[in-house]
């Protein structure tokens, strides 16, 4: 790979030596295949700020890799090993994750769990019931089952976790009353992750509000201090429940779940918990409590004790303060209808109008909306609700039994006519005291993550606050907000939105036909958002990820940007794959989506790995089932804890394309990443990143940036220098058993090992010549394949598999036009 004609400094530290390790330029790279280990290594304390300035002396900050005497592989690490002892501390400089040592960490891993978002002890059959007594001591797994757990993430090298709490696992029993069983069972379980090379952010979980209103995330008092009937709500259309008992599995219930948060319920929850002061003034609670300040300080002192908790260990990188908010009613233009881009429109869905008249007890007809193509549904018919006339509000609540949305003046009954009357339809759009028109974003979203943040950094007692990182996202299925300016961004923040596939998500179909929905509901042309095949699923979801990350560096500019959640459903094409034990389907949706993230150069977490998952109940939550780690496909047996055990392997489902090779930790700025799970072989670029400031960019790097920041030039100037020249690469030990792996591409003096133990290939660049007063900026390159290859179906697209049959038919045609017209 040629080099760039740049000829600002390389920022490789380098120590001095009398013996150098460098290969003569005659002789190729070799595999140190006998390297020695040493007891330890240097370890820094804190060699780079949170601004990713270098600070410390070297001699206490340096990696092994820096002295040219360094025999490669020859550290105690291994590539997917996060913890603090490996890494010094993992912090963010521009778009990057860095090490103590200046190495881009690539950090991808999963959810742990989906099952946290129910309780240990939940009962389907008697729900909402027995609210006050949850427990979710246990979720995700018993500690006893931890070990086994965490070892089969290490071996498939997902050792990144979005660990997954709820509001209600913390503060089931009532205001201020707090489970400290669970909170130890917390901290006991994060614990361990270093042992097994893990980290993790703690992501409070939320959908739909709360389990209690169709979904997962806060107790039911909290419902309850508003004013609901927990018993009234899915008879009066204020949610849909039947998901979180035991439902959603029926092809009438596929899919409804999200359809949830435009309902009375959830909408009136996140409206009074964002904006209550400014639409519900008069909705008071306890001793005259505004309902805001209740809800709001009440999740603030939940989560400051569970950073008090769990903040000041190791094995805890960060915390996202609430999965996929929604803004409820606010900034809604009308009553009658709502946004079909980012609101999903499946089953019944009432309006808001709707929604206050079958809460206050009026049977009310809405409309019903089918799933369609090209578009994710239409409306295709009406269903009467509420015929019953259940109110869904509590006489004895805070309310007086009436709708809070009546009571506010924002309609009214008329009874002469029997009909509800609208009297106030903007009513969401601006504060109803100064006629100022409001955004959820900058008057309430931003304004409480920062109060929220401030919280978070002053909990942790060890003084370490200040390194903990902040993980945030938009709205589902938004894009980054331009309006999230400097002023906005709590300290260490991390951008992590979720993306899905819309059509497979809505379908649970995936097949060789796919659709870019996210430009489709855009206006984009229906032509140009069809796809072909799995190259063309890749080119899909590349191009929808890639737009995702460039919209976030454009309103962020250099910032981390990582998928918090990205899944693929095992219960797809009718759940076919669970009767034939075919998951070619699954497998492959993975790859493209996995090839895209790549692509992109951003770390995610998938969604999700399940303990409890089985084949028939799923993930058991709304008919989810995303997990693809079975329980049932394991047998009950106790395993050593080795990355090299395979047994590990047992109960996982398209393990070809979760786990696969990644350049973990990277002694420069990664370039392209390319891996082709049919033959296992994968290539892997990188540049050393230059020393100085910003205004040295080369004129090259200037006109790439002409367009905006992309995924594929990321900034080469301001990195922090780099003390360590080690590239190391993940590379599982499912690919290399039983096969030679094969390493080209490197230059002349570059060395490297593969230890499959470890499942690491470590790459060391030949170290540059003591007293160069300048160099290139050296970009490096490797390319690995497997003999024998893996031996998988190549990727076909629409000319592989249409070019014969459409190539025969021309000619046919255009012998039959030869034979027409010149009588041939």
């Amino acid at each position: 790979m040629a080099e760039s004609s740049s000829t600002i400094d390389s920022s490789y530290v380098l120590l001095p030596t009398e013996h150098s390790q460098v290969l003569p330029p005659s002789r190729p790279p070799t595999v140190d295949s006998d390297a020695t280990f040493p007891s330890s290594i240097s370890t820094p304390t804190s060699p780079i700020d949170s601004n990713g300035s270098s600070v410390g002396t070297l001699e206490s900050v340096y990696h092994p890799s820096v002295d040219p005497a360094y025999i490669v592989g020859s550290n105690s690490s291994y590539a997917h090993d996060w913890s603090r002892g490996t890494t010094g501390g993992i912090r963010i400089h521009g778009r990057h994750f860095v090490d103590a040592y200046g190495r881009v960490c690539n950090l991808r891993g999963l959810n742990l769990s989906g099952n946290c978002k129910t309780p240990i002890n939940d009962n389907h059959a008697t729900f909402p019931d027995g609210a006050e007594t949850v427990t979710f001591v246990g979720r995700p797994f018993p500690l006893d089952e931890a070990p086994q757990h965490l070892a089969r993430l290490r071996r498939w090298g997902l050792t990144f976790v979005r660990f997954v709490i709820t509001w209600e696992a913390v503060e089931h029993a009532g205001p201020g009353v707090y489970d400290a069983s669970y909170l130890s069972y917390l901290r006991a379980i994060l614990s361990l992750f270093p042992q097994y090379g893990l980290t993790a952010f703690v992501a409070l979980h939320q959908d739909v509000w709360s389990r209690y209103a169709g979904g997962s995330g806060a107790p039911a008092w909290t419902l309850e201090h508003v004013g609901f009937d927990l018993h009234a709500l899915e008879e009066s259309g204020a949610a849909w429940l039947r998901g979180v008992c035991g439902g959603g599995h029926t092809e009438a219930e596929r899919g409804l779940w999200p359809c949830g948060y435009q309902k009375l319920a959830a909408a009136t929850m996140a409206t009074c918990f964002w904006a209550g002061d400014t639409f519900a003034p008069k909705l008071r609670v306890l001793d005259g409590i505004p309902i805001q300040h209740f809800l709001q300080d009440a999740f603030l002192d939940m989560w400051e004790t569970v950073v008090r908790a769990v903040g000041d260990l190791d094995g805890v990188l960060g915390f996202e303060m609430m999965n996929e908010p929604h803004r409820g009613y606010i900034d809604l233009p009308s009553l009658h209808g709502f946004d079909y881009n980012t609101d999903l429109h499946l089953g019944d869905i009432p309006s808001a109008f709707q929604s206050f008249l079958l809460g206050a007890g009026h049977p009310t007809t809405v409309n019903h909306w089918t799933r369609s193509f090209p578009m994710p549904t239409k409306h295709t018919a009406q269903t009467l609700l509420n015929p019953q006339g259940r109110k869904a509000w509590r006489e004895n609540g805070p309310t007086g039994g009436r709708d809070l949305w009546e009571m506010h003046g924002v309609w009214e009954w008329d009874s002469t006519k029997n009909s509800g009357v609208e009297l106030r339809g903007s009513y969401f759009v601006n504060d109803p005291a100064t006629g100022r028109k409001v955004d959820w974003y900058t008057d309430f979203y931003y304004p409480f993550l920062k109060k929220w943040a401030e919280r978070v950094h002053r909990a942790i007692a060890n003084g370490r606050g200040h390194e903990k990182l902040i993980f945030v996202e938009p709205i589902p299925n938004e894009f980054c907000p331009s309006s999230w300016t400097q002023e906005h961004r709590p300290p260490n923040m991390v951008f992590a939105p979720h993306w899905y596939d819309l059509r497979v998500l809505f379908d649970k179909a995936h097949g060789e036909f796919s659709v870019n929905v996210q430009a489709l509901s855009r206006g984009a042309n229906p032509l140009k958002t069809f796809y072909w095949g799995h190259k063309g699923a890749r080119d899909n979801f590349t191009t929808q990820i890639r737009t995702l990350v460039e919209a976030s560096y454009r309103s962020l500019g250099e910032r981390p940007v990582l998928l918090g959640e990205c899944g693929v459903p095992m219960d797809m094409n009718r759940r076919a794959a669970f009767k034939t034990n075919d998951w070619t389907w699954q497998q492959r949706m993975m790859d493209a989506m996995i090839i895209a993230l790549e692509r992109a150069n951003v770390g995610f977490t998938l969604w999700n790995y399940n303990p409890d998952n089985d084949d028939m109940r799923g993930d058991d939550w709304n008919g989810e089932n995303f997990s693809w780690f079975s329980h049932s496909r394991v047998p009950k047996q106790s395993l050593p804890s080795s990355q090299d055990t395979k047994e590990l392997d047992l109960g996982g489902r398209i393990l070809g394309a979760v786990v696969r090779p990644y350049a973990a930790k990277t002694a420069g700025v990664p370039l392209k990443f390319e891996y082709e799970m049919a033959t296992g072989a994968f290539a892997y670029s990188w540049a050393v990143p230059l020393s100085g400031s910003g205004d040295e960019v080369s004129i090259t790097e200037k006109q790439q940036y002409i367009g905006g920041p992309n995924v594929h030039t990321p900034p080469l100037t301001g990195h922090p220098q780099l003390l360590a020249r080690e590239t190391e690469i993940y590379v599982p030990a499912q690919l290399s058993r039983g096969r030679k792996l094969i390493v080209e591409g490197l230059k002349e003096g570059d060395r490297y090992t593969y230890d499959a133990a470890r499942q690491t290939l470590f790459v060391l660049p030949a170290a540059p010549q003591m007293g160069e007063p300048a160099v290139h900026v050296h970009v490096h390159e490797v390319k690995v394949r497997f003999d024998p290859p893996v031996g998988g179906e190549p990727p076909n697209d629409f000319y592989s598999d249409f070019s014969r049959p459409i190539g025969a038919a021309l000619v046919v045609l255009l012998a039959f036009t030869a034979y027409v017209f010149l009588g041939v």
